[in-house]
């Protein structure tokens, strides 16, 4: 048994389902950290208590933060295999297909998916990079560890700093982008796709994607535009 598992995570198939069932756990967080960010719609104090909230987990059965440190390790494991399995997969296609397809015929479709998953999952590892350092480790926020949740988020958006707002909405979008795609290719990966379920999934790629993207664009473009400060 202890030689069959490494095999399984060796193969093709094995690579896809450790992406699929990453891809799911980063989905879930992002729905969860978007639903918390919307709370800033109501007012300092809720949005300021959800975040001390979110330190105080489990407490006092257990330490302070300890959840949240689970939390964060499930979340950066998930990430290194989820990177993992698609750059192996990447180089497993190559390898696989040496000489480029010469037929003009290929689907421009599965050509733009392609290039958005691996630019864009590029693009949002260097965002994920920042978004840590600006609001985790507070390095790049304006008001830095001494002020509240809801002050270094809308210092970070504020007016004046338009094009952090333009970089973050840019990241998002990439992001949905992103999920549409790899929703949907979890889906299939896992053998959920069917003749008959095959539109319903593709709807539910596409509108879970959306509802992401506006979530977390809403924030920062209302505290631009001055509609929360």
């Amino acid at each position: 048994m202890a030689i069959a598992i490494p095999a399984i995570y060796r193969s093709t198939v094995g690579k896809k389902a450790v992406m699929a069932v990453t891809g799911g756990i980063l989905v879930l967080y992002l729905v969860a950290h978007m639903i918390g960010n919307l709370k800033i719609f109501l007012g300092a104090e809720d949005f300021n208590h959800y975040a001390e909230w979110l330190r105080t987990m489990g407490e006092p059965a257990v330490p302070r933060r300890t959840v949240l440190t689970v939390i964060e390790l499930v979340l950066g494991v998930s990430v290194v295999l989820h990177m993992w399995s698609a750059v192996s997969l990447g180089k497993r296609a190559a390898h696989a297909r040496p000489v480029k397809y010469q037929s003009k015929k290929k689907s421009h479709a599965q050509g733009y998916a392609v290039r958005t998953m691996r630019y864009g999952g590029i693009i949002i590892a260097v965002y994920v990079v920042w978004h840590l350092l600006d609001l985790t480790f507070f390095a790049l926020n304006p008001k830095g560890a001494d002020a509240t949740p809801y002050e270094r988020m809308v210092a970070d958006f504020d007016p004046s700093r338009w094009y952090i707002t333009v970089w973050y909405v840019v990241a998002i979008l990439l992001v949905g982008l992103h999920l549409n795609h790899g929703i949907w290719s979890a889906f299939q990966t896992l053998g959920l796709r069917t003749p008959r379920s095959h539109n319903a999934l593709r709807g539910l790629a596409a509108t879970t994607a959306a509802l992401v993207t506006l979530g977390f664009v809403a924030v920062p473009v209302s505290i631009t535009f001055g509609w929360v400060s």
